[in-house]
C-alpha cells in the first residue's frame, strides 16, 4: 500500500473503525481510473472526471458558495477531498457530515491522495450514504458521484437527484401560466357541479384496496384480477387513468379511476361503458373528458400552488401528488380508510423490456431504448428506467414511510423494489 494510504488509514481506524473495515472490503481494483491532465489534473472514472482538471480548488470554492452559512452541512460524495477541505475553512461550521456514494472509489482515492486535512478535523463525521433512509439538508452532492454511485448507495443518490431537479421539474406548473389559468377556468363549472372528493374519505374503513398502475408487470395479473373482481367479497379496485383501458380490455371493471394530468384524453379514458365507475380528478383534467364520463365524479385539489386560489374560493378535499398519478391513487386509498394496500403495475421501471402494460412502446412517454438509468428490482438486480420514474418512486417511498398504520404490499418482484412494502404472497411466490 502507498504512503498516502497508511497515513489515511491511521486516521480512519482511529475515528471510524467499523467504517474502515467496510472500506477495506471494497474492491478498489475494479475502479477503472486514469489521470487526466489540464492546467492541473484529476482522476477520470469510466470517462467521468471527478473534479475539474484545470482548477480543483476554484471548483470546490464555487460549490461551497452554493451552501448557506449553517452550523451543520452535508456533502454527498467524497471526490478528491476538495469540497470538505474548503468548507472546513468556515469558522462557524460546527459539523460537516460527509456521505460516501461509492465505497470502492473512495478506497482508491485513499491510496492515491492524502486526505488527512479533512479526515482529521474533529468536526467531520463520515458515513456511507446508504446507511440512512433519506438524505439530509443543507447538502451539496458532487456531480460526478451522482453518476458513479454504487448499488448500496443508489437509493440515496436517486433521492438527491430528485431533490436537485425539483425546481426544474416544476417549471411547467407556474400558477400564472395563461394555459394553466385557462384550463382551471374551463374546468371550474365541472368541478362545482361535482361532489367533493372528501366525501369518499373514510368510506372504506378497514377494507383491503388494490391500487392498479400501468407498469409492465400488470400484464401478469390480468387473469387473477378478473377472477377476484367477480367475488362477492373482494378488495376495492382503484386504478390510474392509463390503466383503465387495458383493464377494461381484459374484462376488469375498476371501482374508481384517478386522473390528474391535463394530457389525458379520450384514448386513455373512453367513456362509452363508464356507467357505475367513479372518477376522481383534479381540475387540470380535460373538461370534455370529465363531462363525457357517465359514472359519478369527485373533484379535489393537491397542495400545488396552481390550486391555491381555487382552494380558497371553493374548498375541496386534497390528495397527495408527487409527479405521478400513482401518488393520489395511493393517497385516496389511505384516506378512504384502507388497512392494507396491494400495488399492481407500480414498477417505476421497464421490466420485460416494456414501458407500460397494454400500450405500445412510446405511447405514454419515451420508448424503452431511451432508458439511461436504473433501479434495483425485487430480486436485487438492476432494471432499466428513466429519471422521472426514479423520482416518482422516491416520493411514494416517503409517503409509505409516513403512513405506518397501513400495510403496503407489492404484487411483483420484477419492477422496482419499493422501500416499505412487502410482497403479497397471493401474487408473488
Amino acid at each position: 500500500m502507498s504512503e498516502f494510504f497508511q497515513a489515511n488509514a491511521e486516521v480512519l481506524q482511529r475515528r471510524w473503525p467499523a467504517l474502515f473495515e467496510r472500506l477495506m472490503a471494497e474492491d478498489s481494483a475494479s475502479v477503472q481510473a486514469e489521470l487526466v491532465q489540464g492546467l492541473g489534473s484529476t482522476l477520470s472514472v469510466d470517462g467521468i472526471q471527478l473534479t475539474s482538471r484545470h482548477d480543483r480548488l476554484h471548483e470546490a470554492q464555487v460549490q461551497a458558495a452554493s451552501l448557506p452559512a449553517k452550523p451543520h452541512l452535508h456533502v454527498y460524495g467524497t471526490g478528491l477531498g476538495d469540497l470538505p477541505g474548503v468548507l472546513l475553512d468556515r469558522a462557524d461550521l460546527e459539523k460537516l457530515y460527509v456521505h460516501i456514494l461509492n465505497g470502492a472509489l473512495f478506497a482508491l482515492v485513499l491510496q492515491l491522495l492524502d486526505q488527512r486535512q479533512w479526515l482529521e478535523d474533529p468536526r467531520v463525521e463520515l458515513f456511507y450514504a446508504g446507511d440512512h433512509s433519506d438524505f439530509f439538508t443543507p447538502f451539496f452532492a458532487l456531480p460526478a458521484e451522482m453518476l458513479l454511485a454504487d448499488d448500496f448507495n443508489a437509493k440515496i443518490r436517486d433521492r438527491l437527484i430528485n431533490e436537485v431537479h425539483l425546481t426544474f421539474n416544476n417549471r411547467d406548473f407556474d400558477p400564472q401560466s395563461p394555459e394553466i389559468q385557462q384550463r382551471l377556468q374551463d374546468c371550474l363549472p365541472v368541478l362545482l357541479g361535482d361532489d367533493d372528493v372528501a366525501q369518499l374519505f373514510g368510506s372504506c374503513a378497514g377494507r383491503e384496496i388494490y391500487v392498479i398502475a400501468t407498469g409492465p408487470t400488470l400484464e401478469q395479473h390480468f387473469e387473477r384480477l378478473a377472477a377476484i373482481r367477480q367475488r362477492a367479497e373482494r378488495p376495492l379496485f382503484i386504478c390510474v387513468d392509463t390503466a383503465y383501458r387495458p383493464l377494461r380490455e381484459h374484462g376488469i371493471v375498476p371501482d374508481l379511476v384517478v386522473s390528474i394530468d391535463q394530457r389525458i384524453g379520450f384514448r386513455h379514458l373512453p367513456f362509452e361503458t363508464s356507467d357505475g365507475i367513479t372518477l376522481v380528478y383534479l381540475p387540470m383534467s380535460d373538461p370534455q373528458v370529465l363531462k363525457a364520463w357517465k359514472g359519478k365524479r369527485y373533484g379535489g385539489y393537491s397542495a400545488s400552488p396552481i390550486y391555491a386560489e381555487l382552494k380558497e374560493q371553493y374548498p375541496r378535499g386534497e390528495l397527495h401528488v408527487g409527479g405521478s398519478v400513482i401518488h393520489p391513487a395511493v393517497d385516496l386509498a389511505v384516506k378512504m380508510g384502507a388497512r392494507r394496500i396491494t400495488l399492481f403495475g407500480a414498477d417505476f421501471a421497464f421490466p420485460m423490456n416494456k414501458t407500460h402494460a397494454g400500450w405500445n412502446d412510446g405511447d405514454l412517454g419515451p420508448p424503452v431504448n431511451q432508458a439511461r438509468h436504473w433501479v434495483r428490482d425485487g430480486h436485487g438486480q438492476r432494471v432499466s428506467t428513466q429519471l422521472n420514474f426514479r423520482g416518482y418512486l422516491c416520493v411514494l417511498e416517503r409517503y409509505i414511510a409516513a403512513h405506518p398504520q397501513v400495510e403496503f404490499l407489492n404484487s411483483s418482484r420484477a419492477g422496482a423494489l419499493i422501500a416499505g412494502t412487502a410482497f403479497n404472497p397471493e401474487f408473488v411466490q
